[in-house]
């Protein structure tokens, strides 16, 4: 797939890593070898037939010789959770953000629909405000903790498989519904799991089924290819 075709085909702009536009949001990370992250996805996962799959934590991707320097560089220290999320998702569904650095990497060819957590207001988020952008197979990047995102989106009818790096604990079910307390504030009704803090367009039921706030405001936007 490539980023012009992308543009022919959707009415909205699909920005490249490299442009301008992507800086508010990552960047791209160079200078680690992330081929045994690779090498265990393409033998040892497989994409769904319909939706997707995200699995937070996986024991033999986090025993990868990268591991340590992605802890202790990357991520200063602290401890960390590598695992993946593959599927055939092709719209935007809504939006989440942590308090911290996710690290993605293109398994495969995808589009991130991406947003900034500043632009939520009242609980609500319009799509207007989101930008699309493509990640090549075999990229890494760096989504910084104000960037919205949600699963990536599909180039192909065999769909997408990405690495998630995240700190630990991250998108894993709170120990107390702490978001229901008396006296939180609005954006504690967005916490949705762990470090995982959701709004989601009122068409995606799943998510509405879990306890996310129905705040996207607009269409609920598919990138085709």
């Amino acid at each position: 797939m490539d980023i012009q075709h992308l543009n022919a085909v959707n009415s909205f702009k699909v920005f490249a890593l490299s442009d301008a536009e992507f800086k508010t949001y990552g960047r791209i990370v160079e200078g680690y070898d992330f081929s045994q992250l690779l090498d265990y996805m393409e033998e040892n996962t497989s994409i769904p037939e319909q939706g997707n799959v995200y699995v937070p934590s996986v024991p033999e991707m986090e025993a990868a010789e990268i591991c340590p320097l992605v802890k202790n560089i990357l991520y200063g220290g602290m401890d960390i959770q590598i695992g993946y999320c593959n599927g055939r998702n092709s719209t935007f569904n809504g939006f989440e953000y942590h308090k911290g650095s996710e690290i993605n990497i293109a398994v495969t060819d995808f589009c991130l629909c991406l947003g900034h957590s500043w632009d939520i207001q009242d609980n609500t988020y319009d799509v207007e405000n989101v930008q699309v952008f493509f990640v090549p197979k075999g990229t890494a990047i760096e989504m910084y903790q104000t960037t919205l995102h949600l699963s990536p989106c599909k180039t192909s009818d065999t769909g997408f498989k990405g690495i998630v790096i995240l700190p630990k604990g991250t998108n894993t079910p709170l120990p107390i519904q702490s978001k229901d307390s008396v006296g939180v504030d609005k954006e504690g009704k967005l916490l949705l799991q762990k470090n995982k803090w959701v709004i989601a367009h009122p068409e995606r039921e799943p998510l509405i089924k879990q306890g996310a706030v129905a705040g996207v405001i607009g269409p609920n936007k598919e990138v085709k290819y």
